[in-house]
């Protein structure tokens, strides 16, 4: 695989961790360096291994996945964004917020940023292309990419504060319908 092609990929398939990464940014504002650390080695680990499962799984796996692979996208993102909303709605007696670095809302988000990079281990694997150094590239580029949103997110959360995390909510929401309906029309 060119080097060209592949850091196309990689940052395309970045993309999603990096507008979450924002979302999530803008819900913590500040950001610790220890939810910059969580995220973004959780996002590279996800973006890494998922095109390694696609690989390794081949065609078998393709027709089981590909028919609810984007509404389960879909519902992992609406149902994060939608918690982040209702939050922002709060009048902070509620319990403290939930943290989208932390246990299952972190799982979901990673899982949820990543199931397009099983689609491309699958791809590659169809082709013939070796999928370690694709995984490293794209690991490596979700983590940085994840830091650099949650950086951004935080710096905009101080500034705008809860009507930025109703944005974030629906951006999550609006990535999720964008899989979602990308996958429907094609």
């Amino acid at each position: 695989m060119e080097t060209l092609t592949l850091l196309f990929l990689a940052l395309a398939l970045a993309m999603d961790a990096f507008a979450v990464a924002l979302a999530a940014g803008v819900t913590l504002h500040p950001v610790s360096k220890r939810q910059l650390f969580r995220l973004g080695f959780h996002f590279g680990l996800f973006q890494g291994l998922m095109p390694i499962l696609g690989w390794l799984a081949g065609l078998s796996l393709q027709s089981l996945i590909c028919d609810y692979d984007h509404w389960l996208a879909f519902g992992l993102l609406s149902f994060v964004g939608g918690k982040m909303i209702h939050e922002a709605f709060g009048d902070g007696n509620d319990k403290e917020k939930t943290d989208p670095t932390r246990g299952a809302t972190m799982v979901m988000l990673s899982i949820a940023t990543s199931i397009d990079a099983l689609a491309v281990g699958l791809s590659l694997a169809l082709i013939g292309v070796s999928i370690w150094t694709p995984a490293l590239v794209i690991a490596l580029t979700a983590s940085t990419l994840t830091v650099a949103g949650m950086l951004m997110g935080g710096r905009i959360g101080m500034i705008w504060g809860k009507r930025v995390e109703v944005v974030g909510g629906l951006l999550l929401i609006a990535i999720g319908l964008k899989i979602l309906v990308e996958h429907l029309l094609a």
